[in-house]
């Protein structure tokens, strides 16, 4: 059923076009992307693209995910940052992250380290946000257990706080991973870095619309897998864990 609605739905596109309901000019029909595509797939130009995005992207991810992750767990073990740093993250976390795309440019112009920027900020929030989710989600019980047979500050992170908040942690990755990609093609669409989203803009202004459309299908071809592969290493992460095996507690 899922492949007959994107069938249908590239029929519905291809029609729209074919019978004039939008003009040529602005919606090609989808043979002439597809056309515009294969070319694309042949140029050494585009592979450059997608791997300056896939860097900005990865770097990024990294960054974002480990800071995410120390600072979460830091925050949680210390009382006294949980208090201290509570009004600064609802703060700072509704902040837009193309509203910093002026910062960017002002302190690297396009370079690389514009959409590092940007994606890192973007995706430390759901990472951040997720891990304090997950400590308080840690049972009391079990937090006292470990403090009655004298586990010490980073033992109880290992043996009790991490295996909770590990099914968060996944989730933040998850959801991190697919901002990183958004931000990543947007600080190129609008700042210029190499990659995609320079080769959308670049499409655009000079009217070559089927390849602009061949490559905001590659980007969300991109980001369909990367959500399949974070989907499998959540899966993977949490075999153990009832969510994924499906297990009922009774």
């Amino acid at each position: 059923m899922g492949a007959a609605g994107i069938v249908g739905f590239l029929a519905l596109c291809e029609a729209v076009s074919r019978f004039g309901i939008v003009s040529g000019d602005y919606f090609p029909p989808l043979t002439r992307v597809a056309d515009a595509l294969v070319t694309e797939l042949g140029d050494r130009a585009f592979w450059t693209a997608l791997g300056d995005t896939l860097t900005g992207w990865a770097l990024g991810l990294a960054i974002a995910v480990t800071a995410g992750i120390l600072a979460g767990v830091v925050i949680a073990v210390v009382p006294f940052l949980r208090e201290a740093t509570a009004s600064t993250i609802e703060f700072l976390r509704p902040i837009p992250s193309v509203a910093l795309i002026p910062l960017a440019v002002l302190l690297y112009g396009s370079e690389l380290r514009s959409v590092l920027l940007l994606v890192v900020y973007a995706s430390f929030w759901q990472m951040l946000i997720q891990v304090l989710y997950g400590v308080q989600d840690v049972d009391p019980v079990a937090e006292e257990t470990a403090r009655s047979y004298g586990l010490g500050t980073w033992a109880r992170v290992r043996h009790v706080l991490w295996p909770t908040a590990l099914p968060y942690v996944m989730t933040g990755v998850r959801l991190a991973a697919a901002v990183a990609l958004i931000l990543a093609v947007t600080a190129e669409l609008v700042i210029g870095a190499p990659g995609l989203g320079q080769r959308i803009a670049v499409a655009q202004t000079s009217q070559a619309v089927p390849e602009m459309y061949a490559l905001v299908v590659v980007t969300g071809v991109l980001g369909l897998l990367i959500n399949v592969g974070a989907r499998a290493v959540e899966r993977r992460a949490l075999a153990w864990h009832q969510s994924v095996r499906g297990e009922v507690v009774v």
